[in-house]
């Protein structure tokens, strides 16, 4: 990977994101990803373990799909070798209720080759699932 640093890597990864430019998102997806998010699935069907390119395009078409990006800003991150964690704040617009959730979201990536070929997603779930449902959780 000369020249190459996970750091570089996230910035373009989250970048691209924020523009929409959902092409230049998949050609920094390594084709034998392994990609988790972790939340509550009854309420986030997108969430759980995925494996490779094709099953990590249809969960970020699934989420577009739901959801409209609004903001996302990374800011913290933390890169050594090939890895790269990312602190971002990010808004989306809830589709089907026109509800706003605002989350902080941590991300975990490996790089190989360039691409991501590791993704862990983390959130405040306790939170998100309440914005998302827009009611308080009684406990």
């Amino acid at each position: 990977m000369s020249g190459f640093s996970a750091r570089a890597g996230a910035e373009r990864l989250y970048e691209a994101y924020r523009r929409g430019d959902a092409e230049a998102v998949a050609a920094l997806i390594h084709d034998d990803i392994d990609w988790v998010v972790y939340n509550p699935v009854r309420v986030f069907a997108f969430s759980g373990p995925r494996r490779g390119k094709a099953q990590v395009l249809d969960v970020l078409a699934q989420i577009a799909n739901d959801y409209a990006l609004q903001s996302y800003v990374p800011e913290i991150i933390v890169a050594e070798g090939d890895r790269a964690a990312v602190l971002s704040n990010a808004a989306f617009l809830q589709r089907g209720t026109n509800r706003v959730l605002r989350l902080r979201l941590v991300n975990f990536l490996r790089f190989q080759d360039e691409k991501i070929i590791e993704f862990r997603e983390f959130s405040d779930t306790f939170d998100t699932v309440e914005q998302a449902l827009g009611r308080w959780i009684e406990v």
